[in-house]
Parts: C-alpha cells; structure tokens; sequence
C-alpha cells in the first residue's frame, strides 16, 4: 500500500503569505484613513487588488481576519500587547505609546470602529491572562480584591485609550505620554506592595 506525500511548493507558500500580508495590509490602510468609520470584506478585497474569495481563502470569517489584523498591527507598531514579564508590563508603554503618535489613525480606529473595537475586544483575554501572569509574583502577598484593582488598571494605564487621553487632554506627545504610563504602573505596584507589609 503505497502513501502519496503532498507536494509544497516554496514558490506557492510565498505567494501566499505575500497575498495574505497585501490583505491585512489593505485592512491597516483602511482603519488609518477612516479612523471613525467600518470596514467591510469587500472593501478590503478591492484595496487589496484581490476576490472576495481570496480573502476568505486566507481567513474563514470576519472574526478570523481582525484576530490576525490585531497581531499584524502591533508587529508593524513593534508594540508588545502581551507582556510576558512585569519588567515588558512596566516599559510598554514607553515602547508603544510614541509608535501610536507614529500611527495615530490607525489607533484611533482601533478604538472608535466596530471593527476596531471588535478586534480590540477579541484580544482580551489572552492580554489579560498575559497581565495577570505579570503581576502574580509582584502581588502575591497583596489582598486579592487589591491585586485585580492592580491589574485593571495597568489594562487602563497600558492601553491605547490612555495614550489618546494623555495625547488630547494632557496635550503630552507619545513619548511622554508612555513615560507617564510607565512611571504610573510602576508606582502603584510599589505602592500596594509597600502598603501590604506594613
């Protein structure tokens, strides 16, 4: 009994991630250039140059395609959405928050679409198993209650809603705005540590 191999083609799977980078990157354009609005499949397929059917090729739904747009956005901002390290949790800010002045569009879509929210929201629970795994051995001997106070708020510190609070109403550009963040999570970690021996 014989056993057929599948061929792989290199040329074939680089043209596909080609197509599949040309579509997220089609999405990204989207989102930066109408920060108030939505975006549909078709729309995407079109300022890609692509069928609907490709699009659907390289994600099964919707919800598929904003999973893998959320990742492609923050590699392209070099942003870290998923510390893996209270020293990550602390300086990412400092890291993203003047990547987001860089792409401020895109951000502001990220949090005032359907779209945006949308694939901001399905991110959440793996950011939030990120930030608890953090922040556990830091707040280990800290009340429960005053942990998750903690972590919820280095979600609010860290976060691209912060960065467009600082931005707009602090007028503070990104740098300095990351730096705020940063300094912020790092006292109040300190803080209810320091609180929790006396």
């Amino acid at each position: 009994m014989s056993s057929t191999r599948k061929y792989r083609s290199p040329l074939r799977e680089a043209q596909a991630h080609e197509t599949r980078e040309k579509i997220l990157s089609a999405a990204t354009e989207l989102l930066s250039h109408n920060p108030f609005g939505d975006f549909s499949v078709d729309e995407i397929a079109a300022a890609a140059g692509v069928e609907r059917r490709t699009v659907f090729r390289h994600f099964s739904n919707k919800e598929a395609l904003l999973d893998a747009l959320w990742d492609f956005v923050n590699e392209q901002l070099a942003a870290q959405p998923r510390p893996s390290s209270f020293d990550e949790l602390v300086s990412g800010p400092r890291t993203a928050f003047p990547a987001f002045d860089r792409n401020a569009g895109l951000m502001r879509a990220s949090l005032h679409t359907p779209a945006g929210q949308a694939m901001r929201l399905r991110a959440v629970p793996a950011r939030r198993e990120a930030f608890r795994s953090c922040l556990a051995e830091k707040l280990a001997q800290v009340p429960a209650k005053e942990a998750e106070k903690i972590e919820a708020l280095a979600h609010l510190l860290y976060s691209a809603g912060a960065w467009e609070t600082l931005k707009d109403y602090a007028e503070m550009d990104g740098e300095t705005a990351g730096e705020a963040a940063s300094w912020a999570i790092e006292t109040l970690v300190d803080a209810v540590i320091t609180r929790a021996k006396s």
